[in-house]
C-alpha cells in the first residue's frame, strides 16, 4: 500500500525532470540555431562583399588601357598657380554679363603662371542631388577646377560651408523646359565661367548627372582633346525637321538643321563665340519658343560654324531605350558594377583620331535612391583616389 501510495509522486517527479530537460534542451536547440543563422547571414554578408570588391578590382584594371596619360599637378603647385577667381555672385546685368564673358586678351603670355582648370557647370531646379558622390571626385584636386550652379531663383537652400559647392551659384533666371530660356541659363553659366582666365574645359551637367571615372581621367581626357563635344545630327521627321520654324531663314535653313543632346562639353574658344553669338541665338530667341532650343540651338550654331573642330558626339550617356521625352531614371537596385562598367566601356568611338572604348564621361538620370550604392561602388571602381 506504501508503494501504491509513494507511485504518483514518484511519477509526477519523474515528469517534471523529464519536461525541465526537454526545455533545457529545446533553449540549447534554439540558441545553437540562432548562433548558426546569425553567423551564416554575417558570412554571406562578407563574401558578398568580397565578390563586389573583387568585381569592382577586376573592371578597374580592365577600363584603363585606352585611356591617355595622365596629367599631372601636384595639389600644392596647380592652387599657387593662378589668382583666385571671383566669387560667381555679383551684380552685373546679363548684357553686361556676356559682353565682358566676351573679351579676349591680346597679350598672349599670362602675368601669371596658369595652370588650365575644367569648369563644371551644373544647371538644376534645386541643390546638386547626388553631391555626396561629387564631394569624392573632387577631393584632392583643389585648383584644378571650377564649379558654377544656376537652380530656379525660388530655391533658397544652401551648402555646408565645407561643401565644394558652397558659395558656386550664380545670380539664375527661371528656366522651363523645352524653352528657350533653357539655352539662355547655359549661356549665362558658360559667361560665369569664362570671366576665370583659368578655365579652358567646360562641362554642362545636370543634377542628376554622375562621372564615371575619376578626376584624373576626365582631366587628362578633356584637356588632351583636340575636338569639342557637342552632339548634332540631322534627322527628318516630326522631333527632327519637323520642329524647324521657316521663318528663321534664310540665316538658319533647315538644311543647317541639327539635333543633339543638351549636355555637352567645349573648350575656350568655342565657348567665346556661344556667348558672343548675334546671329543665330537672337533668331532662336524669337522664333523657337516651343521647339526644344535646348536641342538644337546648339548643334547647328556649332555644326554650321564650327563643324571641323566638333566631334559631333556628346559625354554624357543617357537611356533612351524605354521611350517618350525623358531617358529612363536609375533607381537604387538599378545599380550594378556591371552597369557601371558598360556605361564606361561599353562603346567605340573616335578619340583625337583613334577608336577608344571610352566614349562616355558622365551618365544620367540618377535619382537620390541610388546614391546609397553608387557611394559603395563608384569610389573604387573609378578609383577615387587617383
Amino acid at each position: 500500500m506504501k508503494n501504491q501510495h509513494q507511485n504518483p509522486l514518484n511519477s509526477a517527479t519523474k515528469l517534471f525532470n523529464s519536461s525541465k530537460l526537454n526545455l533545457s534542451n529545446l533553449l540549447s536547440y534554439t540558441l545553437f540555431f540562432a548562433f548558426g543563422l546569425t553567423f551564416g547571414i554575417i558570412l554571406t554578408l562578407y563574401l558578398t562583399s568580397l565578390s563586389l570588391n573583387l568585381q569592382v578590382t577586376r573592371f578597374s584594371l580592365s577600363a584603363s588601357s585606352s585611356l591617355p596619360n595622365p596629367i599631372n599637378y601636384t595639389h600644392t603647385e596647380s592652387k599657387q598657380l593662378h589668382p583666385t577667381p571671383l566669387p560667381p555672385m555679383h551684380e552685373m546685368g546679363e548684357e553686361e554679363l556676356l559682353w565682358k564673358a566676351s573679351m579676349v586678351p591680346k597679350i598672349d603670355e599670362f602675368p601669371f603662371k596658369r595652370v588650365p582648370k575644367v569648369a563644371f557647370m551644373f544647371l538644376t531646379r534645386g541643390p546638386v542631388l547626388l553631391a555626396p558622390l561629387w564631394e569624392l571626385f573632387f577631393k584632392g584636386h583643389e585648383g584644378l577646377y571650377s564649379i558654377y550652379v544656376h537652380s530656379d531663383p525660388s530655391f533658397n537652400g544652401s551648402d555646408p560651408d565645407k561643401s565644394v559647392f558652397y558659395g558656386r551659384r550664380i545670380p539664375s533666371k527661371a528656366v522651363k523646359w523645352g524653352d528657350v530660356n533653357m539655352v539662355e541659363a547655359e549661356r549665362r553659366l558658360l559667361a560665369n565661367a569664362l570671366l576665370d582666365f583659368s578655365n579652358q574645359r567646360f562641362v554642362l551637367l545636370s543634377e542628376s548627372c554622375i562621372p564615371l571615372f575619376n578626376f584624373s581621367t576626365i582631366y587628362t581626357y578633356l584637356m588632351n582633346s583636340s575636338q569639342n563635344f557637342v552632339e548634332a545630327y540631322d534627322l527628318h521627321g516630326p522631333v527632327g525637321r519637323g520642329r524647324y520654324n521657316h521663318f528663321m531663314g534664310p540665316k538658319i535653313t533647315v538644311e543647317q538643321w541639327r539635333k543633339g543632346a543638351q549636355w555637352f562639353e567645349m573648350g575656350r574658344d568655342l565657348a567665346l563665340e556661344v556667348v558672343s553669338d548675334r546671329q543665330y541665338f537672337p533668331i532662336f530667341q524669337k522664333f523657337c519658343k516651343n521647339c526644344y532650343a535646348d536641342e538644337h540651338y546648339l548643334p547647328s550654331f556649332v555644326s554650321a560654324k564650327f563643324g571641323e573642330r566638333n566631334s559631333n558626339r556628346t559625354l554624357t550617356w543617357v537611356d533612351w531605350s524605354k521611350g517618350g521625352p525623358h531617358p529612363a531614371k536609375f533607381m537604387r537596385y538599378d545599380i550594378t558594377v556591371e552597369l557601371l562598367e558598360r556605361l564606361r566601356s561599353g562603346k567605340k568611338c573616335k578619340y583625337n583620331g583613334e577608336i577608344t572604348n571610352v566614349c562616355f564621361l558622365f551618365a544620367r538620370k540618377f535619382t537620390t535612391h541610388s546614391l546609397d550604392r553608387l557611394l559603395r561602388m563608384a569610389p573604387k571602381l573609378m578609383q577615387f583616389s587617383s
